[in-house]
């Protein structure tokens, strides 16, 4: 049997492992439970097959909404294998968007994670004529349902075992009849212009020789290393790593218990590898810094004497100098005192390799996590085109994110647009043909994005080109500045405005409510609530170093004369981010236009009244005056 798809792999890694190596973990109830490839493939080889039994056809869609769990990876692969197409939708999605991505893509069964999942369905199950199914793996709250949808992971698996009996061997003839090129997955687009997602598909051949091949090219993986799977399924990247180079390479898949619970279980896995979106390290940055001016004395001492030294070291590594007996003496010391109890404070003591990638990360986070010791490496990426570039060992570069992967070709047209043309590419934008023939064209994948290849090879990437901004007859990239902003304790989110009728550039900043918090409650700097805090003078005072920290980096066109520390934080629910939490930029300038009028306008301040939408659908009003604060030179 050539291993050529999913289903094919995991058969692969029964036949070699059996019951003798665990290939999941899941934390329940504080509690690792384990489960063998054995274990795994048989939970899929009788789901897939209960599918088929209740109706699954060669080319259905399978949804699946819920969280990072075991039945999410064998849900997936049971209905590639019985030959359907599975999709990811963000457990955190509303009901609007369920409706949405259920009806393009014309999904005939759902899996669900819980009642809550559950109920999102069925709310708009009379608006969904092709369904057939609802399929939940955790039955708490609803064994009193009383609905014919409804049916049990549990269930399904029984059905399957009758399926065999009755027709044994089905679920080798339904492997075998799988194509290289016929769909697996869909994984749709974050959306970040404003627009409705549009499904990628993907064919065997792309997830696993194209996803799944260059994922294993980025670091020595093997069946020993742990991985945690933290990020949705839903998005390309895990389809990448957890799913496709797990199959791939046998490697453990851990996952948290409660996303709540993630950095402590990370503690306890101590993974060998992982995988943080760009955010989520700037995130982890920001925590160890205000977790470091909050600690003793003694520590912030060593700290303060160490962290310069793991920078010294990492620069002469990155150079490929080697550090003399004196540096490599004070990095070892360094390590002892200092990084090595900051790494297994964070879980990130045994890791080998870690990826930062869906934006790129700014120089300054970057150079934190390699002066601590961490492997961290740049990839870039394109749900339509799969893994384009990555840092290779050896050959890493904080302005860069990598060079080109196996088999891959990446060149920049004239006006800096990056194409791809690699073994990932996405097959078309499922009923989309119009969209698939302007990213797709004789077979190369126009990504939208601007950037350079340097003399090294290494790809510089800018930003968007749609947001690639004018300003005194040079271009700049908001994202660059926006990334060194974000690598502050205090700065969660930022939107960078310039260009256009605006002559200068400016910034809508989101303070990290906890990190502010704590700042000021040891200062004794009273406060309510998040629209209260973020307006503080004090706090004023606080963004504004930050600012002119990297307004000192920048060419003069793109200084920042001023900023606004926003009254809320930028929220997917209202359509400000992504599922990813991309930035809709766009998005965002139209929502705040009257501020923005206001700040390029010479006003000091700006009463904002906005509209918040509640999960439950009730709506409110804020209104906030906004400060607008002026660094001079407009």
């Amino acid at each position: 049997m050539e291993e050529d798809t999913l289903p094919k792999l995991l058969v692969r890694n029964y036949r070699k492992y059996g019951d003798q190596r665990v290939a999941m973990r899941k934390k329940d109830f504080g509690i690792w439970q384990e489960y063998t490839w054995k274990g795994c493939y048989e939970r899929v080889r009788y789901f897939s097959l209960g599918l088929v039994s209740l109706g699954l056809k060669r080319g259905d869609k399978v949804a699946i909404l819920g969280d990072n769990d075991p039945q999410w990876y064998w849900a997936e692969i049971a209905a590639i294998a019985g030959g359907g197409v599975a999709f990811g939708v963000f457990i955190d999605s509303t009901h609007s968007e369920i409706k949405y991505l259920l009806e393009d893509s014309e999904s005939r069964f759902v899996v669900a994670k819980d009642q809550e999942q559950v109920d999102k369905v069925l709310e708009i199950k009379d608006e969904l004529p092709l369904l057939l199914k609802v399929i939940y793996w955790d039955p708490k709250g609803l064994r009193a349902y009383d609905e014919p949808l409804l049916l049990s992971f549990e269930g399904v698996m029984d059905l399957g075992r009758k399926q065999e009996e009755s027709r044994p061997g089905l679920f080798e003839e339904n492997l075998e009849e799988a194509k290289p090129d016929e769909p697996c997955v869909f994984c749709y687009t974050s959306g970040t212009t404003g627009a409705h997602p549009k499904g990628v598909v993907i064919s065997n051949r792309a997830l696993v020789e194209g996803y799944g091949k260059i994922a294993c090219a980025m670091a020595p993986f093997d069946d020993s290393w742990d991985y945690l799977s933290y990020i949705s399924p839903s998005w390309v990247v895990e389809q990448s790593l957890g799913i496709t180079m797990g199959q791939m390479t046998g490697l453990i898949v851990n996952f948290p218990e409660a996303s709540t619970t993630s950095q402590a279980d990370i503690q306890e896995i101590s993974p060998s590898f992982l995988m943080f979106s760009s955010r989520l390290w700037e995130s982890m940055a920001s925590t160890i810094q205000a977790k470091i001016s909050d600690t003793s004395s003694m520590f912030r001492l060593s700290y303060n004497l160490f962290f310069p030294v793991g920078y010294k070291v990492a620069d002469m590594q990155l150079a490929r100098e080697r550090p003399n007996p004196f540096w490599r003496a004070l990095g070892g010391l360094s390590h002892l005192l200092l990084f090595r109890p900051l790494r297994d404070k964070f879980g990130l003591l045994r890791l080998k390799a870690a990826l930062t990638g869906g934006a790129v990360t700014s120089p300054d986070c970057f150079r934190f996590f390699r002066a601590m010791g961490i492997n961290l490496k740049q990839w870039y990426g394109l749900t339509e085109g799969g893994i384009m570039t990555f840092h290779p060992d050896g050959d890493i570069k904080f302005a860069s994110v990598g060079t080109p992967g196996p088999e891959n070709e990446v060149r920049v047209t004239d006006d800096r647009e990056i194409l791809s043309r690699c073994p990932s590419l996405l097959s078309e934008y499922y009923k989309r043909p119009e969209a698939t023939s302007e990213v797709l064209r004789e077979g190369w994948v126009y990504s939208g994005d601007a950037g350079y290849v340097d003399d090294d090879g290494h790809l510089i990437y800018y930003d968007r080109v749609k947001d690639m901004v004018d300003l005194a007859g040079d271009k700049y990239a908001p994202q660059y500045i926006e990334g060194r902003l974000k690598f502050s304790p205090y700065i969660k989110d930022v939107m960078v405005v310039g260009g256009g009728d605006k002559n200068y550039v400016s910034a809508l900043v989101n303070i990290d409510f906890d990190n502010v918090g704590k700042w000021a409650e040891d200062r004794r700097i009273p406060y309510t609530t998040f629209a209260d805090l973020s307006q503080k003078p004090e706090v004023y005072s606080l963004v504004r170093k930050d600012v002119e920290r990297v307004n000192r980096t920048q060419p003069e066109i793109a200084k920042m004369k001023k900023f606004v520390c926003l009254h809320k934080e930028f929220d997917p629910d209202e359509a400000e981010l992504t599922r990813t939490r991309k930035l809709r930029r766009s998005f965002v300038e139209d929502r705040y236009h009257d501020l923005i009028a206001a700040v390029y306008g010479g006003k000091s301040e700006f009463e904002v009244e906005s509209e918040i939408k509640y999960r439950d659908g009730r709506k409110g009003i804020t209104k906030t005056s906004v400060k607008i604060e002026s660094l001079g030179g407009s």
